[in-house]
């Protein structure tokens, strides 16, 4: 079985993801990058003339399905996002922020899948891709990006640590403390969705399905519930530390480590033992 895989670039942790799924589907596997500026109908037609009739898998990135919806419109086919396991045409999709498996069949020859993110090992093979150059003339296409004003801080997507804070934190004013151990880690601070409807941060600061997905190496939720859309947004993280008052919340099902107990004494204790470890 002949797939190709579309990947954003050949050092993209999804990317390579969704290549471990390809390795897993058959064992001639092709990559395609494609060059220039992101038009996703110009992408998609470049790689349905790449692929032919081989099956096309792609990264569970917005970039991806959206790549990947596209051909399975201009091929008219099903397209099965979000997979985690496949067995010949009957497949396991990831769906709800990991809240639900759900177990489908494909009605098609050629198999059109994007990889659940982190639901494979990202792939160490060697890779010599091909890239696609498609033209863009007439297409939607990207012409510029503009980024968020950050202050000079490490923005949420690329920060390795991330401070968040929850309903917990009370207030607006209630973030000083997270600020201040945020800037200790050159962390980034985000909060949940219930935040951001207080009014107390900008939605830029959201993490959840309906707001930033981030993948640090430390998370530290700061009185934070663990609402599903929240947990999609930080599944990524390598490590997770919780902090709450309510021992039988959700976020501890979650997390790595968990500390039970007032969040305005505890991350004050930590931001003090720290400054003692730095020296300042």
């Amino acid at each position: 079985m002949s797939v190709v895989v579309f990947m954003e670039s050949t050092d993209d942790e999804l990317s390579r993801q969704a290549l471990t799924l390809a390795e897993s589907l058959g064992s001639d596997v092709r990559t395609v990058t494609v060059a220039g500026p992101y038009a996703p109908a110009a992408w998609a037609a470049a790689i349905v003339d790449a692929a032919g009739n081989d099956d096309i898998v792609g990264p569970g990135s917005d970039r991806g399905n959206e790549v990947l919806a596209h051909v399975a419109a201009q091929l008219d086919l099903p397209f099965a996002a979000n997979v985690s396991e496949v067995r010949g045409h009957e497949l396991t999709r990831i769906r709800w922020g990991g809240t639900l498996l759900e177990e489908a069949t494909l009605h098609a020859d050629q198999r059109l899948l994007t990889a659940a993110p982190f639901a494979f090992e990202a792939s160490n093979s060697l890779l010599q891709a091909e890239v696609l150059s498609p033209s863009v003339d007439g297409a939607v296409a990207v012409v510029d990006h503009v980024a968020p004003d950050t202050g000079g801080k490490v923005s949420l997507a690329d920060a390795k640590v991330v401070v968040s804070g929850g309903r917990g934190v009370g207030s607006a004013e209630g973030f000083a403390i997270l600020e201040e151990l945020a800037a200790l880690l050159d962390a980034a601070v985000g909060c949940s969705r219930v935040v951001t409807s207080a009014g107390w941060r900008p939605h830029s600061d959201q993490v959840g399905q309906t707001g930033t997905k981030v993948s640090p190496d430390l998370y530290i939720a700061c009185g934070i519930s663990g609402a599903t859309q929240h947990i999609a947004g930080c599944k990524g993280a390598k490590a997770l530390l919780a902090i709450n008052a309510d021992k039988e919340a959700t976020i501890f099902a979650h997390a790595d480590y968990a500390v039970i107990g007032d969040l305005h004494e505890i991350v004050p204790a930590i931001t003090a033992e720290l400054r003692k470890v730095k020296g300042s």
